[in-house]
């Protein structure tokens, strides 16, 4: 592949906003020199890359790389989750009023049981906030949603966007909002044990 295919290629995934899902999809990689051509990681693997790339649609000249836009809207969506309130065991613990090696025990107890969702991030973990009460303890009317849900093996951050994301089920509603609605509680209940027995099933 020449240098005006590698920047073509290049230039094809800055337009779409995919640059940098590569890494996170195991693919090649690029940066730009002084003159802004792309320089490849492996530029071998250049051809390939590309076909792959446009192998989904019927029209491989303007195919969209599904698997990097989906990498590519959960990254956005982790940082955008990320960027709503949460908790480190040290910052839970001042709200709980107990030391932190006290709360990192509580909270691990809470999440082998099913009773509270703690994520995975670079640095360790986080309790997202909005599974809480004031004085930190998980709300009684999410708790139902996040036992089966969490006893399926739901992906951490997959449970954070589904219980926190507005939803055509719950009427524009996130669930762990609507579940707090008499009207629409028991819907969100149902909705969380049918999607665990879908996790479950795959």
């Amino acid at each position: 592949m020449t240098q005006e295919d590698a920047d073509r290629l290049a230039g094809w995934l800055e337009g779409l906003g995919l640059a940098g899902t590569l890494a996170e999809a195991g693919l090649p990689t690029f940066t730009r020199d002084a003159d802004g051509h792309a320089v490849w990681t492996e530029p071998d693997r250049l051809e390939d890359l590309e076909s792959v790339l446009r192998s989904v649609g019927e029209d491989p000249e303007h195919a969209v790389p599904v698997g990097l836009v989906v990498l590519a809207r959960q990254a956005r969506l982790r940082t955008e989750l990320l960027a709503t309130p949460w908790f480190t065991y040290e910052t839970l613990g001042e709200l709980r009023g107990t030391s932190t090696e006290a709360t990192r025990f509580a909270v691990h107890k809470a999440a082998q049981t099913h009773r509270l969702l703690v994520v995975p991030v670079e640095d360790g973990v986080v309790v997202p906030a909005f599974q809480l009460t004031p004085d930190g303890e998980v709300r009684p009317d999410v708790a139902p949603l996040l036992e089966p849900l969490l006893a399926a093996r739901m992906d951490p951050w997959r449970l954070w966007v589904w219980l926190t994301q507005p939803a055509a089920l719950t009427f524009g509603r996130a669930p762990e909002q609507a579940v707090t609605d008499p009207e629409l509680a028991d819907l969100v209940r149902h909705a969380a044990v049918r999607l665990a027995e879908h996790v479950g099933r795959r």
